[in-house]
């Protein structure tokens, strides 16, 4: 088992925005009134928080230093002149972003599913934890994170409704025998709260859903995989949501630099109990009820849920 607390904490880096990959890119535009929007761009739908800081402003009020992108582009925010008649300056800004939006507002005792079809019987193991720069050095006191086991490779479905915002479908899995690895292949939900769900270890090629796709509670995600040849089928889950964009508190070069994220521990419904919290090497049985599956659902999915099938 220990290779598998490993993996997980190795590997959780992969929900943070990609900086070297420019997930997101701001614009300046001069409107004919002098006020400047900043727009973004980004590779997306999912929520980023932005961080903006100029080094000197003039002719304008700041507009503050964090701000929430949504979708694939638009308005971050705009700068209006104070003094009509003349434009607003600014000298460099920097910027840093990152997956979620900032301190969302959401339920700790809200009721997941657990990753698999009903009646599929799951074994479940915690994950230990590793340094990582954007959850601190130090293990985050609120740290969670699950691993669900089946005994044949099986199905992965959805915990919660939510937006898919990333896919990541490059590695083979199964052919080496290793203490821990980050080739593999993932997922991130964005639920409605702004809190994330990131699912690890499918099997290559077999993902069901895109990016852009809203997915329920029991919607097929994929297969999951084993990372060697000695290991069982498995995929890894870990819900966190986006608490601090402090970058000068949140030091790297410190041992006891602090986490980005926190870290939820989700309650479940299992077949035969509503509301559960999860006990490491215990097996359970995977169940749903209506009302669960329901439960964030809009009118609109309702009606079309309630239309008969062709």
């Amino acid at each position: 088992m220990k290779r598998t607390l490993l993996t997980i904490s190795l590997c959780v880096l992969l929900l943070i925005a990609k900086a070297q990959e420019r997930s997101l890119t701001l614009e300046a535009k001069r409107n004919d009134n002098k006020s400047i929007d900043f727009n973004f761009i980004k590779t997306d739908p999912g929520t980023y928080t932005v961080v903006v800081k100029f080094a000197s402003l003039s002719n304008a009020m700041d507009p503050g230093s964090s701000f929430t992108a949504n979708d694939y582009n638009g308005r971050l925010f705009n700068l209006t002149p104070s003094n009509k008649e003349q434009g607003v300056g600014y000298g460099s800004y920097t910027t840093f972003y990152i997956r979620g939006k900032l301190n969302p507002k959401y339920n700790p005792g809200l009721i997941y599913l657990l990753p698999y079809k009903n009646e599929a019987k799951v074994q479940v193991a915690e994950s230990g934890f590793l340094g990582a720069a954007y959850f601190g050095k130090t293990a985050p006191e609120d740290w969670k994170s699950y691993r669900f086991y089946t005994a044949e490779q099986d199905t992965v479905t959805a915990i919660r409704k939510g937006l898919v915002v990333e896919v990541k479908d490059l590695y083979e899995a199964g052919g080496e025998d290793v203490s821990y690895t980050s080739r593999t292949n993932e997922l991130i939900i964005e639920h409605p709260d702004g809190t994330l769900a990131t699912y690890r270890g499918f099997k290559k090629g077999s993902f069901a859903v895109k990016v852009g796709q809203t997915v329920f509670p029991g919607t097929s995600l994929g297969l999951n995989s084993k990372y060697d040849r000695n290991g069982k089928y498995n995929v890894s889950i870990m819900i966190t949501y986006l608490k601090s964009v402090d970058v000068d508190k949140t030091d790297n070069s410190s041992t006891k630099s602090k986490s980005y994220y926190g870290f939820i521990t989700p309650h479940f419904m299992t077949a035969d109990n509503a509301d559960e919290v999860l006990v490491a090497q215990k097996v359970y049985m995977a169940g749903s009820t209506p009302e669960v599956v329901q439960k964030e659902m809009s009118k609109r999915e309702l009606k079309l849920l309630s239309k008969p099938k062709k």
